[in-house]
């Protein structure tokens, strides 16, 4: 998984006070995005190439699947951004995969193992079985898995 590249690219964005960026189409940043996008982080997530967001709808297929991009207009509120931070958990060196109890214990604010609890304001994205989703929505699904990054 490689959520390293969506951290980035989001926020440098947001550090370079643009409007819309592109990420390249896979279902991770898909996942990640409309985390985000749920979150009230950004405002909208357009599918495109990389040259700007689609005018009428376009399939991704074979032959253009290496141009396809997501363009995510980013969200400012009074000059600011709102997205301050985004940061990785989860490393190809080491992966942090947790049940459901352990990520209760993460979603209430109290450490487990190396992993700080999330504070109010902050969200932790996790990639389960049943997609991509914030640290919530898998506590009240109880479903477990591998932590992907966290954003405030």
């Amino acid at each position: 998984m490689r959520v390293h590249d969506i951290c980035a690219r989001v926020q440098n964005g947001f550090r370079a006070r643009i409007g819309r960026i592109a990420i390249p189409e896979t279902k991770l940043n898909l996942g990640v995005s409309r985390v985000l996008y749920n979150q009230g982080f950004i405002s909208s997530v357009t599918r495109g190439t990389h040259l700007g967001p689609d005018e009428t709808y376009t399939p991704t297929t074979n032959l253009n699947v290496a141009e396809r991009r997501l363009w995510l207009s980013l969200k400012y509120y009074q000059d600011a951004p709102v997205l301050r931070a985004m940061r990785c958990i989860s490393k190809p060196s080491r992966k942090m995969h947790c049940n459901a109890n352990q990520l209760q214990i993460l979603a209430s604010g109290q450490p487990w193992g190396i992993v700080k609890g999330i504070i109010p304001g902050e969200i932790m994205i996790v990639s389960t079985t049943r997609g991509i989703l914030e640290i919530q929505d898998a506590v009240k699904l109880g479903v477990g898995g591998m932590l992907l990054a966290r954003a405030n």
